[in-house]
C-alpha cells in the first residue's frame, strides 16, 4: 500500500513537472536526452516586435459579430448556458463556474478552467492561484470588482487535468459570448489553453506573449497563469512586464 502511495506522489510530480514544461514552451524530450533550457530572456526580447495581428476563426455556434448583432448580455448567456451537461465534466462538477466581475469591465481575465477551490465555491480564481490573480489585478490599480474573470471551461476537470478538446468545443461558445457582452478594452489570457483557444493557435504560451494580438479588434495579451507562477515565481517579472503594457494600453500611469 505504501508503494502505491508513492507510486501515486511520482505520477502528480511528473504531472506537474510536464505541464510546467509545456507552459515554457517544450513541447517534447527526444528519448534519452535531458530538457533543453528555455532561454525566458530571448522570449521577451522577441515579443517586443510589432503586435502581430491574429484573427481566429468563428468557432462553430459563436456568436455574430457585435457590431452588427443584437446586444449579448451576461444574465442572457448564463440563462442560455442553463444547467449544462453537455460534456461529460457535468457528471462530476459540484458546481457550474460561469465568471464573476464588472459586465462592463475595461479588462477581462480569462483562464483555463476551475480547480477545487472555484468548484466548491463556483466562482473563478479563488484558491491559492487566485490570490495571487487578486494581487496582480490591485498592483495593476484595479479591484477585482473591477474587472471581468471567467474560464475556458466552467467545469472543473476531474483531477485538474488539462482539458479535452470536445470540452473546449463544448464550452467555447459562451466564452466568446461572454467577451462579447462585456466588450472590454483589453483582455488578458492566462496560460496556454486559454490564448491557444482564443487565438486559435498551437504556439506556446512562452512565445505568445509579450505582445498583443487582435481578438475580434480587442487587444489580447497572453501571459503565464498565476499557478505556474507559484511554482516557478522567478517568471513573476514576465507577467508584471506584460501586465505594464496592459496599463499603458488602458492609461493606467504606472507608479514609480
Amino acid at each position: 500500500m505504501h508503494g502505491a502511495d508513492e507510486a501515486r506522489q511520482l505520477v502528480a510530480s511528473l504531472c506537474v513537472y510536464l505541464e510546467d514544461l509545456q507552459e515554457s514552451g517544450i513541447d517534447g524530450l527526444a528519448y534519452g536526452e535531458s530538457a533543453p533550457a528555455v532561454d525566458h530572456g530571448n522570449d521577451y526580447h522577441s515579443a517586443t516586435s510589432p503586435p502581430a495581428s491574429v484573427e481566429p476563426a468563428p468557432a462553430e455556434g459563436s456568436p455574430p459579430d457585435p457590431v452588427s448583432a443584437e446586444k449579448e448580455t451576461l444574465d442572457k448567456v448564463r440563462l442560455d448556458l442553463g444547467n449544462c451537461t453537455r460534456c461529460g465534466l457535468s457528471g462530476t462538477r459540484t458546481n457550474l463556474v460561469f465568471g464573476i466581475g464588472n459586465p462592463a469591465a475595461r479588462l477581462v481575465f480569462v483562464g483555463e478552467a476551475p480547480g477545487r477551490d472555484e468548484d466548491l465555491q463556483g466562482e473563478p480564481f479563488v484558491g491559492e492561484a487566485g490570490q495571487l490573480l487578486t494581487k496582480i489585478i490591485g498592483a495593476m490599480q484595479f479591484k477585482r470588482s473591477d474587472v471581468y474573470i471567467c474560464n475556458i471551461l466552467k467545469c472543473r476537470p476531474p483531477g485538474n487535468r488539462n482539458p479535452q478538446q470536445e470540452e473546449i468545443e463544448q464550452c467555447q461558445p459562451f466564452l466568446l459570448r461572454q467577451l462579447h457582452a462585456v466588450n472590454p478594452e483589453a483582455i488578458v489570457c492566462l496560460g496556454t489553453f486559454a490564448a491557444q483557444t482564443l487565438l486559435q493557435t498551437k504556439e506556446p504560451i512562452s512565445k505568445l506573449r509579450g505582445r498583443f494580438h487582435d481578438y475580434h479588434g480587442i487587444p489580447l495579451m497572453p501571459t503565464f497563469h498565476p499557478a505556474f507562477l507559484l511554482r516557478n515565481p522567478a517568471m513573476k517579472r514576465e507577467v508584471w512586464e506584460d501586465m505594464q503594457k496592459v496599463m499603458r494600453l488602458l492609461d493606467i500611469e504606472l507608479k514609480k
